[in-house]
C-alpha cells in the first residue's frame, strides 16, 4: 500500500478513476460504496470535475497501487511507479460435464473425419506411386508421338499398341486432384483442430 503522500500524488490524473474502474470490473456505485460518496460524486471523481481528496483519496490508493502502470521516468520533485504485475486469472475449478461433453463432441466428429480421409489418403498413395513409376514405364515404351498423330492399329500395330500405352499412362494421375486435395486438406485441418481441442478438455477433467 502506497503511504498517503505517495496516494494523492498518484491520484492527479484525472482519469485514475476510470482505470481503477476498468481494471477491477467496478460499476460507479460499486466504486461510489468503496470511497464512501454518492455515485454523482463517483462521476465527477471519474471525469475530473471533482479533484480527490481526503477520504476518498486514502480509499482509493490502494487500489491504484494494484494498477498496471508502467514505470514512469523519474523527473525532480515526481515519484516513481513500479510497474504493478498483472495477476493471474482467478477460475474456480471447471464443472466437469459441459467439458466432457464437449470432448465426447470433439472425439466423435474428428474419428468421423478421419474415417473421411482414408480413401482420399489412398488416392493420394495410389497417386505417389504412379508419380514414381510413370518415368520408368514411358522410357520403356518408344518415343510417344503425341495423343493426335494415332496410327492406324490395321498396318502399324506395334506403333498403335505402344502409343496406346502412352495415352494409358496419361490417364494415371500422379497427384490428388485440386479439389480432392482442397478436401484432403479441409478435413485434415478440421480433424486436428477437433483433436488439439480434445487433448485440452482432457487436461482439464480430473484424472
Amino acid at each position: 500500500m502506497l503511504p498517503t503522500n505517495m496516494a494523492l500524488h498518484c491520484l492527479s490524473s484525472d482519469s485514475v478513476v476510470a482505470d481503477v474502474r476498468r481494471h477491477f470490473g467496478l460499476s460507479q456505485q460499486e466504486l461510489a460504496g468503496w470511497l464512501g460518496v454518492s455515485n454523482a460524486q463517483a462521476g465527477h471523481l471519474e471525469t475530473g470535475r471533482r479533484a480527490l481528496a481526503g477520504d476518498a483519496a486514502e480509499a482509493l490508493a490502494p487500489l491504484v497501487a494494484r494498477l498496471p502502470l508502467p514505470g514512469a521516468v523519474p523527473v525532480t520533485g515526481a515519484l516513481r511507479l513500479a510497474s504493478a504485475a498483472l495477476p493471474a486469472l482467478a477460475l474456480a475449478p471447471p464443472d466437469a460435464a459441459p467439458l466432457a461433453a464437449r470432448l465426447d463432441y470433439c472425439q466423435h466428429h474428428a474419428r468421423r473425419l478421419r474415417r473421411a480421409l482414408v480413401p482420399l489418403e489412398a488416392q493420394a498413395a495410389t497417386a505417389a506411386r504412379w508419380a514414381a513409376a510413370l518415368p520408368a514405364l514411358r522410357a520403356a515404351l518408344p518415343p510417344d508421338p503425341g495423343p493426335a498423330a494415332a496410327p492406324d492399329p490395321a498396318t502399324a500395330w506395334p506403333a498403335w499398341q505402344a502409343w496406346h500405352r502412352h495415352r494409358w499412362l496419361d490417364q494415371r494421375p500422379p497427384a490428388l486432384p485440386p479439389d480432392l486435395s482442397a478436401r484432403y486438406h479441409l478435413l485434415r485441418l478440421q480433424a486436428e483442430a477437433l483433436e488439439a481441442e480434445a487433448a485440452a478438455l482432457a487436461a482439464l477433467l480430473p484424472r
